[in-house]
């Protein structure tokens, strides 16, 4: 009984907690999504590098429209030019990355002299080169990862491998925090950046990733041992909330919630890619300096 005679509300059971969450969206998003990457990765070539490429110009998008948002002016079409064209060339082992890089920049700051105002100048460009830098540079090493072995010699299959390798781990951090989060979440996280986070969530999506990561190589990922995959999707699921984190930094600061609306349960393409934003970069050059 409530202080003023009324009953309780029954608290919700586990099963509740976990629809009212959400879950089957996400359900329904992972069954038809997991095949699908699976077949294009497997594939490879001109199909993987047409889906990187999707997910590069759709996720600088949304965070363009955030920096709108926030009253910036970013000059979307050469952002946009510029992430592709990296994604492009890291599909050739980058030979012209930095060209693209330093064109890009160059341009930038001087496409702002013709704005025709003097006002948040810097902000403007700072907005358009970070959009090309966390979005386009860090999504084109999922491009750079898939190309790694067969550079070096080694069997095309590899690079798949390395790649599923890379979103399993991270997605099995993003569903252990998840479920953790819902089950045992007590204790916030980082309450001021993202309030539903917990710490019981954040334990649960390492321990995820370090028992994907050791059951990947124990099934198909034989460049690595046991005990390296293990460590290696722990230290994922370390970077992979990090990557969450400022994710929810960025929107905090923009004053949304999700990206956009574009997955089912997920918001939009950065919502979705935001931890393998990072941890794509730390394994592909992890793998290139031990392992290839």
């Amino acid at each position: 009984m409530t202080p003023g005679g009324a009953a309780e509300p029954p608290r919700p059971t586990a099963i509740g907690r976990f629809l009212a969450a959400g879950i089957l969206p996400r359900i329904a998003v992972i069954v038809v999504g997991v095949p699908c990457l699976y077949l294009i990765t497997r594939r490879g070539g001109v199909f993987f590098l047409g889906l990187v490429l999707l997910v590069i110009l759709l996720g600088l998008r949304e965070f363009y429209a955030l920096m709108r948002s926030k009253g910036y002016r970013p000059f979307e079409p050469l952002g946009q030019a510029a992430a592709a064209a990296i994604a492009v060339y890291a599909w050739h082992q980058g030979i012209a990355v930095p060209l693209v890089l330093t064109s890009a920049l160059l341009v930038i700051m001087v496409r702002e002299l013709f704005r025709g105002e003097l006002g948040h100048a810097l902000g403007h460009m700072a907005v358009t080169v970070f959009g090309i830098m966390y979005v386009g540079w860090l999504g084109s090493h999922l491009v750079m990862l898939r190309q790694l072995p067969a550079a070096s010699g080694a069997p095309d299959s590899v690079g798949a491998q390395m790649v599923f390798f890379a979103a399993l781990v991270t997605w099995a951090t993003d569903t252990g925090a998840y479920l953790a989060g819902i089950a045992l979440g007590r204790h916030k996280l980082a309450p001021r950046i993202s309030p539903k986070k917990t710490r019981e969530g954040a334990v649960g999506g390492l321990v995820a990733a370090a028992l994907v990561g050791w059951l990947c190589a124990r099934g198909f990922a034989g460049f690595v041992t046991p005990l390296s995959g293990a460590l290696l999707g722990l230290a994922a699921g370390v970077v992979g909330q990090l990557g969450d984190l400022v994710e929810s930094l960025i929107k905090r600061d923009a004053g949304t919630k999700d990206t956009a609306e574009l997955i089912p349960g997920h918001g939009g393409v950065l919502d979705r890619f935001d931890s393998l934003l990072f941890v794509v970069p730390v394994l592909y050059y992890w793998f290139r300096l031990v392992v290839v």
